[in-house]
């Protein structure tokens, strides 16, 4: 999910997956695969960096770390009992 701004200055949080396609008119229109579209403050350029700074974050080692499932084995339950 990515924050951007409306034209009116209200924010907007935005599923980058569903981002089809960015037009640089004199406002910036994101068109999303559903159809709907939000003009919004932001570049297009910085839409983009967004989306790349959010999949890097989904990427990074240390968050696989934090998320990954882990491990419970019966005998180190049954030792800290």
């Amino acid at each position: 999910m990515i924050r951007l701004t409306r034209l009116n200055h209200v924010p907007l949080i935005v599923n980058s997956d569903l981002i089809e396609h960015i037009d640089m008119t004199p406002d910036t229109v994101v068109t999303l695969t559903s159809g709907q579209k939000f003009m919004v403050l932001e570049s297009a350029e910085e839409v983009v960096d967004k989306v790349i700074v959010f999949r890097q974050k989904l990427l990074s080692p240390d968050l696989a770390r934090l998320t990954a499932p882990r491990e419970h084995s019966s005998e180190s339950e049954s030792q800290s009992r």
